[in-house]
């Protein structure tokens, strides 16, 4: 294990990894991948192994959470293997937190397995409560297979994070019914502004900011929003709302960046480590990976001298009516 902890070049410490083990989904959400998504070969993933391994080198120098991601990471075959292996650092001491953000589509299956594994907290993709919504969001989703699997995740003792994305002229006028029924069911919620991501057309994206300035304000009608100094070691701001004591987070990359306090960097599926989600450059680790199988030594000099180029922060920008920023890749390839 490197002793020495990552620092990026404005001192920012590097402690919160967030790794894609697919980019598979059996969703298709409209702001996330296209319907017809042209997957990677298998042979271009990096192995269950070729994951531990990497997320291990990242766990030595200093990385205190790790979330693991898709795609939908529960539809990686033999995934509980991974999760298996990985556990091994909690009950070392050596990682704070493994977690995972979900559709919950596979949630009813796995949520009990995860669970004795460690994992007591998820986040969970959900961004209607209303059936035809769902489908037409989702494209392939049904709604009442991922309540199936919030309960059985709840039911496991795993706390539950609902990650809402504010779409414009989709989900507005449920604004209300989310909180409520987050606040109902004892699960926190986060909203989260689209992100420019994936080459889905400037128009598109246009139609469905939804800037939080504005949802917040709306709350704000109704409730009283005090702002904590609360934090989950990522991007979110959270609240509270004094009427009911539930706690809500606002993830702002356009509208209020949080690029000043980036603890966090991404490995997609492949072995490409990106240092800011909001720009192209990246690191290839799976290289030093295999090149190396018996010596971690180039891997971590791989992974320092990506650390050294990380940005101050992203470019993204709806203002003056059209989209800054932009990147090609789509949300399931770097893992969100």
């Amino acid at each position: 294990m490197d002793p020495l902890p990552l620092i990026d070049p404005f001192a920012r410490p590097i402690s919160y990894l967030r790794v894609s083990v697919t980019d598979r989904c059996d969703f298709r959400c409209t702001y996330c991948m296209a319907e017809h998504m042209q997957f990677l070969p298998r042979k271009d993933l990096l192995s269950l192994e070729d994951l531990d391994r990497l997320c291990s080198a990242f766990v030595g120098m200093g990385v205190r959470k790790l979330r693991i991601t898709g795609g939908e990471p529960l539809v990686r075959r033999d995934i509980l293997t991974f999760f298996r292996r990985i556990s091994r650092h909690l009950e070392s001491g050596a990682l704070g937190e493994l977690t995972l953000t979900t559709n919950g589509s596979q949630l009813a299956r796995f949520a009990p397995d995860l669970a004795a594994m460690g994992v007591r907290r998820i986040n969970v993709s959900l961004d209607t409560l209303r059936e035809g919504r769902f489908a037409e969001i989702t494209r392939w989703g049904r709604l009442a297979q991922v309540m199936e699997g919030i309960a059985a995740a709840k039911a496991a003792g795993i706390a539950v994070k609902i990650n809402t994305v504010a779409l414009k002229g989709f989900n507005e006028d449920e604004l209300f019914e989310l909180v409520a029924w987050c606040g109902g069911e004892g699960h926190d919620l986060t909203f989260i502004e689209v992100m420019p991501m994936g080459d889905m057309g400037e128009e598109l994206r246009l139609d469905q900011y939804w800037p939080l300035s504005d949802l917040r304000a709306r709350l704000g009608a109704r409730f009283t929003l005090a702002e904590t100094d609360e934090t989950t070691g990522g991007p979110a701001r959270y609240f509270r709302l004094a009427e009911t004591g539930q706690r809500l987070g606002f993830i702002t990359p356009l509208t209020h960046n949080f690029c000043e306090s980036c603890n966090r960097v991404r490995v997609t599926c492949t072995g490409e480590l990106f240092m800011c989600l909001g720009q192209e450059d990246a690191a290839d680790l799976r290289a030093p990976l295999r090149a190396h199988p018996n010596d971690d030594a180039p891997l971590q000099a791989a992974i320092r001298a990506a650390i050294a180029r990380k940005p101050k922060g992203h470019d993204f920008d709806y203002s003056r009516a059209r989209v800054a920023g932009q990147m090609r890749r789509h949300m399931s390839h770097t893992g969100g």
